[in-house]
């Protein structure tokens, strides 16, 4: 009887995993029976600019290749390991087909695409625009990420990154100076600070708001979505610089052996959606409403005037001179002269945003 009951029980057992098996297998099958899925990375989620400039990428492609395949969005650089820096070599390794990147991010991996961010080479609107849609420097850059096995579809303006503090504002060189700064980490940022004697150092969001909870950080530099999304003003930052120190664009990538297998309508499909996708995530917008949700805070915003901007210059002219030469003096002389080249700016920015 305990025999019978306990062959009673393994067939039980196998009939629920053959069951199991065969769920899995039939869902599987129906996956397989569909059209292919290409992972789309991206470093954040489409609560920010980014992310949602990623996201409806993937939506439109998905829509108009007629079920060719399907663009799978992969937010929080999870194809990655998490880390936006490992993003191009996980494109390269065919982990992910296509991604919306920060230049910044890559340009730890290919230095060229460091020029955005020079030392307030490009604090306006109109700067930045010029930038990602020169052709010349476009070409300079696809040129270079093309030998690292990624295809450049489009570019489009992300905005720049400023600095928040909670003893003190910064206008100037000399209200940097001492502070302890959690910055993101790449050797640029990480070269800028220490050249106006600061202590940079990296960090996770945690650990961040410990310190400043410990009072062992005084602040910290990061693009104004991200400011407003974690509530600055509640771990005592009061004070915000919109400096437009670095600047930054989105890149719209696809991994070259993806590129090279589609036809050309599938290529012109998936760069008139990237087009489509950037004006539509609104970036510069976007980081500009952030500046503005942060002063609604009690966060005091100040934009740094053209005085100011020349002294921070002034005094980070050895990183500018070494990082000139690490992007290649033939790409920087491409975006000073795409500058040159652009009409004068329509008004002065404001100030102070209140």
């Amino acid at each position: 009887m305990i025999r019978t009951r306990f062959l009673l029980a393994v067939l039980a057992v196998l009939a629920a995993a053959v069951g199991a098996w065969s769920t899995q297998a039939f869902a599987q099958d129906r996956k397989e029976d569909g059209p292919p899925e290409l992972p789309v990375s991206v470093a954040v989620g489409p609560a920010f600019p980014l992310g949602a400039a990623a996201e409806r990428w993937a939506t439109l492609i998905t829509e108009r290749v007629d079920k060719a395949f399907v663009a799978r969005l992969h937010p929080g650089a999870t194809l990655a390991q998490r880390d936006p820096a490992l993003e191009l070599a996980a494109l390269q390794a065919g982990k992910a087909e296509l991604a919306v990147a920060s230049a910044l991010q890559w340009s730890a991996q290919v230095s060229a695409l460091g020029v955005y961010g020079l030392p307030w080479l490009a604090p306006g609107p109109k700067e930045i625009e010029t930038l990602a849609a020169d052709v010349a420097l476009t070409a300079a850059l696809a040129a270079k990420l093309d030998g690292a096995g990624v295809t450049v579809v489009a570019v489009a303006p992300l905005g720049w990154r400023a600095l928040a503090t909670t003893t003190r504002a910064v206008n100037g060189p000399d209200d940097v100076r001492g502070l302890r700064l959690r910055i993101a980490p790449l050797p640029y940022l990480r070269d800028l600070m220490l050249a106006l004697e600061a202590l940079p150092q990296s960090m996770g969001f945690a650990d961040a708001q410990a310190a400043f909870a410990n009072r062992t950080l005084d602040g910290q530099e990061a693009m104004p979505t991200v400011l407003a999304a974690t509530r600055i003003n509640a771990s005592g930052q009061r004070h915000l610089a919109d400096w437009r120190a670095v600047a930054d664009v989105m890149l719209f990538a696809v991994r070259n052996e993806t590129w090279r297998r589609w036809p050309e309508a599938t290529r012109a499909t998936v760069r008139l959606a990237a087009a489509e996708a950037a004006r539509e995530a609104s970036a510069l917008a976007r980081e500009e409403a952030a500046l503005k949700q942060l002063a609604q805070t009690g966060v005091t915003v100040v934009r740094t005037t053209a005085a100011g901007h020349a002294a921070f210059r002034s005094a980070t002219r050895v990183v500018d001179a070494r990082w000139r030469e690490a992007i290649g003096a033939d790409v920087a002389a491409l975006a000073e002269q795409a500058l040159a080249e652009q009409a004068p700016p329509a008004a002065a920015l404001p100030v102070t945003t209140r």
